[in-house]
């Protein structure tokens, strides 16, 4: 068999240790040794397999948490059974940031109980204090221990672990690839003088055939079947095509793209749209608040009717949310949670109708990062405002654009969001399973009148990513954005569906 010095190298260390990681090849480079074992791999001579291990290492949330405590468990060590909202507040000495994420995280793990406003310890939350934190022994076996797998943890600390990962930056997970070259049954049929190095080239260069070197040097024979690189041409990034489609049938469909910003203030990002200004979705685990940016100028005949709206439903007929609206609340600034400010802003600039408007853009969450969830994603955004729209024009309207995009078989189910009523969840039928991909609705009243729409108003706000899975056949939502560059060299020219 022919073969080079270097496949030869890798194969008398196979031999005589068994099997080896790249670097592991003595005289060799990792990449050089694996240029090599891919080469033998063609000729039926070693496998290559790759172990993956997931690790977990400390963030920097989590080094906060070892210098400081978790914020739930500073805060529980200030309630005293009976105490009202207000006292717990001014007594616990926290920042109002650090109070509301440890707040949400006590109710969350159901360490307090609150009635009528006032404040009570529950048997959870007494063990919570007597026994500890699960959450900060795992925080401090990472800083110690460095990048730790699951299996090095207790059934409880696996629970923390995960705990801990919702809490963005707290605890890092990354996946480490081992690979190791494997000599096949082929290779002990190899004698040895099959694998004895030589001096020879693989080359004829014009200075060895002058000089008569030639005559001196074993060539090395030219392997009509070896493996040949294929070569691709550059191309659309699979996101960007399937970006594209969606664009272009919302285009044939009679829409007008619209765009907005990166940075908004919870006014218009929540208020506007009567999302309660204590839902949780407001919170630090969910949303990122940006500090030291001044909030633009509010339109303060708006501000009046939002507030209103907010308080006892205003002109709407709502009952609304039953408390007093803050400004100070409002004008924190955030990176937007959705895009559906950027239609609620058209509806403003222009509440006649007709009105049908689209927008593909990236909105941004406190996610941490799994297979499923992303901080930074894409959502895709549309209305229809005019006179007559009703449910089953919205039905019939997401039904055709899911059609387009390839999948005939859709669902629509009863759902909730904040801002619309009734509220509906879009589903296609995929690989043998239901799968959930957005929401949609026809505004309330409590927020189309505010800002001066006058007729219903179709809404929807669709996942970019999973739809873009489904397409490409991908499970992890990481895949997308990963420098694969195989994947992107044999990913389809053209997008599949209809």
């Amino acid at each position: 068999m022919d073969l080079s010095n270097a496949e030869r190298r890798v194969l008398r260390t196979l031999r005589d240790v068994g099997p080896v990681s790249p670097d592991g090849i003595e005289g060799l480079t990792s990449p050089e040794a694996m240029n090599a074992a891919s080469w033998l791999k063609e000729k039926g001579l070693v496998s290559i397999e790759d172990e993956v291990d997931v690790v977990y290492s400390i963030g920097d949330e989590g080094l906060k948490f070892l210098e400081e405590g978790l914020p739930e468990m500073v805060l529980l060590a200030s309630v005293h059974d009976g105490m009202s909202m207000g006292e717990l507040k001014d007594g616990c000495g926290m920042d109002p940031k650090d109070f509301s994420i440890g707040l949400g995280w006590l109710k969350r793990k159901a360490f307090i109980a609150i009635d009528s406003g006032s404040v009570t310890i529950t048997d959870e939350g007494r063990n919570a204090l007597d026994s500890g934190s699960p959450e900060l022994e795992v925080l401090y076996a990472l800083k110690e221990g460095g990048m730790t797998t699951k299996g090095e943890f207790t059934e409880t600390q696996v629970d923390a672990l995960e705990l801990l990962r919702k809490r963005g930056g707290a605890v890092v997970r990354d996946e480490v690839v081992s690979r190791m070259i494997v000599p096949t049954d082929a290779v002990s049929g190899l004698g040895e003088d099959d694998l004895s190095e030589r001096d020879e080239v693989s080359q004829l260069t014009p200075e060895l055939i002058q000089s008569g070197g030639w005559k001196d040097v074993s060539v090395r024979r030219y392997d009509i079947d070896a493996m040949s690189p294929a070569l691709s041409g550059g191309g659309e990034h699979p996101m960007t095509r399937t970006i594209e489609r969606v664009r272009r049938i919302f285009l044939e469909m009679g829409f007008t793209e619209i765009e907005g910003q990166f940075v908004e203030s919870a006014f218009w990002n929540m208020d506007v749209l009567f999302i309660p200004q204590d839902h949780p979705a407001r919170e630090l685990q969910d949303t990122l608040y940006i500090d030291g940016v001044e909030c633009p100028e509010l339109d303060s005949d708006l501000m009046e009717r939002i507030a209103a709206v907010h308080s006892d439903g205003g002109d709407t007929g709502s009952r609304g949310w039953g408390y007093d609206w803050s400004e100070d609340v409002g004008r924190r600034m955030l990176l937007r949670t959705h895009t559906t400010v950027n239609t609620i802003r058209r509806l403003r600039e222009d509440p006649e109708p007709p009105v049908r408007v689209f927008s593909i853009e990236t909105v941004f969450r406190r996610e941490a990062i799994d297979s499923t969830h992303l901080p930074e994603f894409y959502q895709i955004e549309g209305i229809v405002m005019e006179e007559g729209a009703s449910l089953g024009m919205l039905v019939g309207l997401l039904k055709e654009f899911y059609s387009r995009m390839g999948f005939d078989n859709v669902r629509i189910r009863p759902g909730y969001f904040p801002y619309t009523e009734p509220s509906l969840e879009v589903e296609v039928f995929y690989n043998g399973q239901w799968m959930e991909l957005g929401g949609a609705g026809i505004f309330r009243p409590e927020v189309t009148e505010p800002v001066g729409a006058r007729h219903p108003v179709l809404a929807w706000g669709l996942g970019l990513e999973r739809l873009a899975m489904l397409e490409h056949g991908l499970k992890d939502i990481r895949d997308l954005y990963m420098s694969d560059i195989e994947w992107l060299r044999n990913a389809p020219r053209v997008s599949p569906g209809k």
